[in-house]
């Protein structure tokens, strides 16, 4: 596709900076585009390097020759004029880039609520009161059924690992065992199911 359309324009970016120099500015830091002359007196060298007037006025700029812009920079001191505390103060602004935490306000209900003496408006319900207590951590694993209903019969989670539920494990050994019970085998029944439960858990790769 041709740069130039058929009424002869240069459409390019190129051609656009070159007609447009925007105020380049060299490696140096010199804007080569400017036509001031440098502002140091009894100086006529062009005013090529540009320097804040004031800590209070950073965009509005003295233009001076490289010789006098160095000077004018060693010279400069942003916190010309200002107690220490005003320095401490700034310099702790400029820790957060001047973005300082707020407090979080309280909601209009919060305040309502605390303009009738009441924290929360839970304790209007008193014992009625119900929370939400968030999605229960068991039951979230995928587990086969016969794994399922092995963590079931040892009471834990499915979330444990397998220290914890050989815990479980042999807390209900003791209680179930006849040897524990002075020879009571009524809960031998129950004992098998824990036994079987605890072999399939044991071998299971999905608990740690």
């Amino acid at each position: 596709m041709s740069k130039s359309d058929p009424f002869g324009f240069d459409m390019s970016v190129s051609s656009s900076k070159k007609k447009n120099p925007r105020g380049r500015r060299g490696m140096s830091g010199a804007f080569e585009t400017s036509k001031r002359v440098c502002e140091h007196e009894g100086c006529n060298e062009a005013g090529k390097y540009r320097a804040p007037k004031s800590p209070d006025t950073l965009d509005e700029y003295f233009w001076f020759c490289q010789k006098h812009v160095r000077e004018y920079n060693l010279k400069w001191n942003f916190f010309n004029g200002q107690s220490e505390e005003e320095m401490a103060k700034r310099m702790d602004k400029d820790r957060v880039w001047e973005r300082e935490t707020k407090p979080f306000r309280k909601s209009t209900e919060e305040r309502a609520w605390a303009r009738l003496g009441v924290d929360d408006a839970h304790q209007v319900l008193g014992e009625n009161a119900t929370r939400n207590p968030g999605k229960s951590i068991t039951g979230t694993r995928r587990l086969p059924p016969t794994e399922r209903r092995a963590v079931e019969l040892l009471e834990a989670k499915d979330h444990w690992s397998k220290a914890e539920i050989r815990k479980s494990y042999k807390a209900l050994i003791k209680v179930l065992h006849p040897d524990m019970n002075g020879g009571d085998r009524s809960d031998e029944e129950k004992l098998q199911e824990v036994v079987w439960a605890w072999d399939q858990i044991k071998d299971s790769r999905n608990f740690k």
